[in-house]
Parts: C-alpha cells; sequence; structure tokens
C-alpha cells in the first residue's frame, strides 16, 4: 500500500512538474525592434493563409519581398515591435499614429504564427504594449482595434486585455477588395486596467 502512495505522489510531482514546463515554454515573450536578419523567421506567418485571412496583405512568396518589408515599412514604421518567444521572432506588433485633430488617439494590431495561436502569447503581448505605449506618446488618449466581426480569436484577445467593445462598423472597410464588418475596440489611457498592466 506504501508503495501505491509513493507510485501517486510521484505522478503527481511528474505531472506538476510537466504542467509548469509547459506553462514556462510560452512565458518568456519579449517585443524589441525590427532588423533585416528576422526576413526567415518572417516568411513563417508571411506565407501561412491563415495568417494573412484577416489581412490587408496576400501571402509572400519570396524572402526578397519580406526583406523589403521589413526595410521599407516595419523598421521605419513609428511603433513596430517583434513579439520574441525565448528570442525567436513568432510575431510583429504595431500602433499606428493618426495626425492632426486624431493625433490623440492610435491604432494596434498584431500578427502571430498560427502554430502559437490559442497559447495566450498575443494576450500578453497587446498588454505589455497597454503598459507602454500611453508612456511612450504621452499625447495618446485612446488605443483602438478594428478587428473582422469573423475574427473571433482576436475579439478574444481584446476583450481578455479589457479593451471596451464599441460596437459593429458595417461594410467599414474593403478587404481584398470585399467589404467587411468590422468590430471597433478600444483602451482608454485613463482606464484602470492601463495601470494594472504596469505591474503585471
Amino acid at each position: 500500500m506504501e508503495q501505491v502512495h509513493q507510485k501517486m505522489e510521484e505522478d503527481v510531482r511528474l505531472s506538476s512538474e510537466s504542467t509548469t514546463e509547459v506553462e514556462d515554454d510560452y512565458s518568456d515573450i519579449r517585443l524589441r525592434l525590427p532588423d533585416l536578419a528576422d526576413a526567415d523567421d518572417f516568411m513563417e506567418w508571411l506565407t501561412d493563409e491563415r495568417v494573412s485571412k484577416f489581412c490587408s496583405w496576400d501571402c509572400y512568396t519570396s524572402k526578397e519581398a519580406a526583406m523589403d518589408y521589413l526595410a521599407n515599412e516595419a523598421i521605419p514604421h513609428p511603433w513596430y515591435r517583434v513579439i520574441c518567444l525565448k528570442d525567436k521572432p513568432i510575431g510583429s506588433i504595431s500602433v499606428a499614429p493618426f495626425r492632426g485633430d486624431e493625433i490623440c488617439r492610435g491604432e494596434i494590431g498584431y500578427v502571430l504564427a498560427s502554430k502559437y495561436w490559442g497559447k495566450g502569447i498575443a494576450t500578453k503581448a497587446v498588454k505589455m504594449v497597454a503598459s507602454t505605449i500611453f508612456v511612450e506618446w504621452p499625447h495618446l488618449e485612446r488605443l483602438e482595434a478594428l478587428v473582422d466581426v469573423e475574427n473571433m480569436g482576436s475579439q478574444k484577445v481584446m476583450e481578455k486585455v479589457g479593451f471596451s467593445r464599441e460596437g459593429v462598423l458595417r461594410k467599414y472597410c474593403l478587404l481584398k477588395g470585399k467589404p467587411r464588418d468590422m468590430v471597433m475596440f478600444s483602451l482608454l489611457s485613463t482606464d484602470p486596467q492601463v495601470n494594472y498592466f504596469m505591474y503585471d
């Protein structure tokens, strides 16, 4: 009987260690500036139709195209970061500024390699941005996100982070030539959860 108890304790311990190891696999998330050396990693999601489905761009077909994107769009962008898991690029996240009378708001967008979906990585990355962007851009009052009505995964991310779902903008934009309904989400600099992110 004692041997049975010992075996059960060992199984529980091993199960606990295994669970901790799995959780840790996705805990080391960092954001950094893009580099031309990221082209090969970027190709993992730039060539994936599942990823590009709700994006304005079509799948890339060459590394040269990825290099061009990095050199002419990602690197010069006002606020663009690479999402890294244990220093390996697995996606990107950005905040696009508005101009003139709309300078008080910015639009957040992100993309993540499909094999990392559903692991809480996007949620963590959005929280990381929300915890710093209002400090880095003190003029910013509102961070907003436009999410396709059929993109349930990204809607859940915004809700988990604490963005307010403001409503559906019907036929708001063209996506790959077709008019799409978009859900508007927002986070204000004065929302209490912003302070929580800084200590999360």
